[in-house]
């Protein structure tokens, strides 16, 4: 082949102005300045020197490398010269940019060569890898090559190139596969050409079986040269990254070279290009963008039909386990109603079972009380003249002080039986569901807490309540009410992790809204925030394994709500929570009801 680097050249321009005049010039500055000689003389050559300089910068050359037979990228067209994607992109780039340049065009493994020694200043397509990367500086790339194994008709399949141990395998020498081959020490027996064409005319002839070419000039040269017994089998590697390179040195040529592909990328020139030499060769045999497009849609309809269907079928679904809760929530209130029923007729009894020996104790003991009064005068003038004696084995200076106390402790105890006995009778009746009442919500929550609070205090040994004095009355149902106030203080007690953890319960009144308040704050675990919004759906408790049904909250929520008060929480975990209760003056709804 001749010397393509005096023969392929394309919009050469020769410079008059070499780097020995330049020289030459500096040296006359430099004798002309340390020598004290004519100033004028001087300044003369430096206003020369920057003009000469200034041309050399314009009329500076940029050799092109490119491969000689590397279609439709880069190759000699029928007159010998230069042509391609690769050529016609170069040469709109040194346009855009205001450069001059010069193809040199020759085996790959030549030019290869040119560009380490230096004779040419940049290649304009070389595949990316990360090896190259090391001595090389790439621009972003302009196309996107894949590599693909050629073989004639009839010849078994290989998909993977490890497959090739001990076969022979024809590539161009340095070409991004040959590198590759070596890279990974795959075990083929290479058999290495100049260009993609030697490749596939040994793989057509039959002096070798398989070739791993570029795909695309593959299928360009196979159809030029009417390889018609060879075909593309497989494409065992991924698309690679293929653009301008130049070494690390020639960065800002780098730099020109991607600045001018991305003015010709924002006008729309690159695209021209690429579609006149690569768009014809992509789009031969089925239109599989078309027929993309056309799949694209149909799969995006069934997939809104079944999107549909799916959304559909899943609000048919949440809408019966909506029904199915409220139905089971139903049918917990009424065996709720049912067991207080029962409770309530359980309770009267029990009350009245109670009652009787609580009565007669209320009954006699005052009037031992008035037995051990008179007494006392007797039994400390006896102890005076006789001393110490024993009263039921216990010295009478012991008991005289204590028996007293005892007497009182009996006496309040049968009158804290009678107090709980009453609460829990009027807990536990349910014929009055009106919401006719006028509540005290201080007597409410006292005779709430007298009920549960020997349970409370076997969770903490610290419980505080306050009373806001004189406040207003609510209309409602007070026995509906303390069910709520009942579950709200168990909940506290329960959520406590020790017995140093504290209750604090008290009553107020907003007056800017009208409302009354009852807040329970405790020291407990406190609840996750993901559960907060939860509290009160219908069977969702955190105390699952604990026996708890979840249908506490969701109850007290709609006594709460039919007295037209709200129940709100705020919590912080393993800090504790906050319940508040609030409940109007005035009840609208309970005011309807009461004069329906």
């Amino acid at each position: 082949m001749p010397d393509s680097r005096n023969k392929h050249t394309h919009n050469q321009i020769k410079t008059g102005l070499s780097l020995k005049t330049l020289q030459r010039a500096f040296l006359k500055l430099k004798e002309a300045i340390f020598t004290n000689k004519v100033l004028l003389n001087g300044l003369l050559l430096v206003a020369s020197l920057l003009f000469s300089l200034s041309l050399f910068a314009q009329d500076q050359v940029i050799r092109i490398g490119g491969d000689v037979n590397y279609p439709p990228y880069e190759f000699l067209n029928s007159q010998g010269e230069p042509d391609g994607y690769n050529t016609e992109l170069t040469l709109a780039i040194a346009e855009v940019m205001g450069m001059k340049v010069e193809f040199v065009f020759d085996s790959w493994s030549s030019v290869r060569q040119q560009l380490d020694n230096q004779e040419i200043d940049i290649l304009q397509g070389m595949v990316y890898s990360d090896s190259r990367a090391k001595t090389l500086s790439f621009s972003p790339s302009h196309a996107l090559i894949n590599q693909s194994i050629f073989t004639r008709k009839g010849l078994p399949l290989i998909s993977n190139l490890n497959h090739f141990e001990g076969q022979g395998l024809v590539v161009q020498d340095q070409g991004i596969m040959h590198d590759y081959l070596v890279e990974n020490k795959v075990n083929a027996e290479l058999i290495l050409v100049k260009t993609h064409a030697d490749a596939l005319r040994l793989v057509a002839s039959g002096a070798n079986d398989y070739a791993l070419v570029a795909n695309l000039p593959g299928l360009y040269l196979g159809k030029e040269l009417a390889l018609s017994n060879l075909r593309s089998i497989t494409q065992p590697y991924g698309t690679q990254r293929y653009g301008y390179a130049a070494l690390q040195k020639n960065e800002n040529l780098i730099a020109k070279f991607s600045e001018g592909m991305a003015i010709l990328k924002n006008t729309g020139r690159q695209q021209e290009i690429y579609d006149k030499w690569l768009g014809p060769l992509s789009n031969q045999g089925p239109d599989w963008k078309l027929i993309g497009q056309f799949t694209l849609i149909v799969s995006s309809l069934l997939l809104l039909f079944l999107g549909g269907s799916l959304i559909w079928n899943r609000m048919l679904s949440k809408e019966v386990l909506k029904r199915t809760q409220r139905l089971e929530l139903q049918q917990q209130q009424l065996i709720q109603a049912d067991k207080m029923a029962s409770l309530g007729v359980l309770v009267s009894g029990v009350a009245h079972e109670i009652n009787n020996p609580c009565s007669l104790m209320l009954l006699n003991i005052p009037a031992i009380q008035e037995v051990h009064r008179d007494l006392e005068e007797i039994l400390e003038d006896h102890y005076q003249k006789e001393g110490e004696f024993y009263l039921a084995g216990i010295e009478y200076s012991l008991m005289r002080d204590e028996l007293p106390k005892m007497l009182n402790d009996m006496m309040a105890g049968s009158q804290r039986i009678s107090r709980i006995v009453d609460d829990l009778r009027d807990f536990g009746r349910q014929e009055n569901i009106e919401l006719t009442e006028h509540v005290d919500i201080n007597q409410l929550v006292s005779t709430s807490y007298r009920l549960i609070e020997q349970t409370v205090r076997n969770y903490s040994d610290n419980v505080s309540i306050k009373f806001e004095d004189k406040l207003p009355t609510f209309l409602g149902s007070a026995q509906r009410i303390e069910q709520v106030i009942i579950n709200l203080i168990l909940n506290a007690a329960q959520s406590l992790t020790s017995r140093e953890k504290s209750i604090d319960i008290r009553t107020y009144m907003d007056r800017s809204k009208g409302l009354l308040v009852l807040e329970i704050k405790d020291e407990g675990c406190g609840i996750a925030i993901e559960n907060l919004k939860r509290l009160e759906d219908p069977f969702f408790t955190t105390k699952r394994d604990q026996g708890g049904t979840g249908l506490g909250l969701s109850i007290s929520s709609n006594i709460v709500s039919e007295h037209g008060g709200q129940l709100s929480f705020q919590s912080v975990l393993k800090k504790g929570t906050t319940v508040t209760l609030t409940l109007p003056i005035f009840n609208l709804k309970a005011n309807q009801k009461a004069h329906a």
